[in-house]
């Protein structure tokens, strides 16, 4: 959905990230029960319309709205599902049309251990589970994080988004881009690169191959969320920027969206509460940063 001439830099440009609007969830931790509490939405409904909101307000606009994953609380085949997936269509809709969306598949949309049936399901509703993009000279690569978190049912697709994901890179090589950036919903890790493995981060062992492979690839930094709290750190100049959710909050964020923005030597970034964003907008350091050419 972005043109040919997208190769180019043409100057700085942002984007919004947000996370894990995850339709159910605040029922469902509130009672207690995250398998099957998930019968109500409508305070994430809220969050997310404020969402669209505050972004279609913003001046200038963001170059695309990119959300990382847990659309939904319902896993592939619960009850809910389908209408809390209708319902955030709903709102996403009423987004300007100006402004591109992206979507990256997390565990809730596939499920912990996606399927070929599962990944299918989800590429009809919000489309491809991996791609990449172009935005003014900067090379975006959107991944399926739970092909690394466990691929045990799908080992194929796992293969095949490898084989991918190394084209890309020799691509990207080749093309003199002035940063590469990498969307997922599961964060390699959430504040140093040898903390141990749960259920918020990927195995020591994949984590090691993917940040070797992106260092080598001279990748800036990975967008994550899943953790519905702001974290991150860095890994020989990789960094890994995990934003908190626009839903339930796990920690002591507000529901919020990060700005980012893209300046020929960096990348800077902030999050904001949706109440903040919604009534001042982007702050005048970041706009100051905008306007250099």
């Amino acid at each position: 959905f972005f043109s040919d001439d997208e190769c180019q830099w043409k100057g700085p440009f942002y984007f919004i990230q947000g996370a894990d609007p995850q339709f159910g969830l605040m029922k469902a931790w509130t009672c207690g029960d995250t398998k099957n509490g998930d019968d109500e939405w409508g305070e994430e409904i809220k969050l997310a319309e404020q969402a669209v909101q505050a972004i279609n307000k913003l001046n200038p606009k963001p170059k695309f709205f990119v959300l990382c994953g847990d659309l939904v609380h319902g896993m592939p085949g619960t009850q809910w599902r389908k209408n809390q997936e209708q319902d955030l269509k709903n709102v996403l809709k009423n987004t300007d049309e100006d402004i591109p969306l992206v979507f990256v598949s997390g565990n809730h949309d596939l499920g912990n251990a996606p399927t070929r049936e599962t990944i299918d399901d989800y590429c009809k509703n919000w489309g491809d589970d991996y791609f990449s993009f172009w935005v003014g000279g900067v090379f975006f690569l959107v991944l399926n994080s739970q092909l690394f978190f466990d691929s045990s049912q799908c080992p194929q697709l796992k293969q095949a988004q490898d084989a991918w994901l190394d084209e890309q890179l020799a691509v990207a090589a080749k093309q003199k881009c002035k940063h590469i950036i990498v969307f997922q919903h599961i964060p390699l890790f959430l504040r140093n690169p040898d903390e141990d493995h749960s259920y918020f981060n990927l195995d020591k062992s994949v984590r090691e191959e993917i940040m070797e492979k992106f260092h080598k690839a001279g990748i800036k930094a990975v967008f994550a969320g899943h953790y519905h709290r702001n974290a991150g750190g860095s890994y020989k100049g990789l960094e890994m920027v995990v934003s908190s959710a626009i839903g339930c909050q796990l920690g002591e964020d507000t529901h919020g969206l990060r700005v980012v923005v893209v300046t020929e030597e960096k990348l800077v970034h902030r999050y904001y509460s949706l109440n903040e964003l919604s009534s001042q907008g982007i702050g005048k350091e970041l706009l100051d940063m905008l306007a250099e050419q």
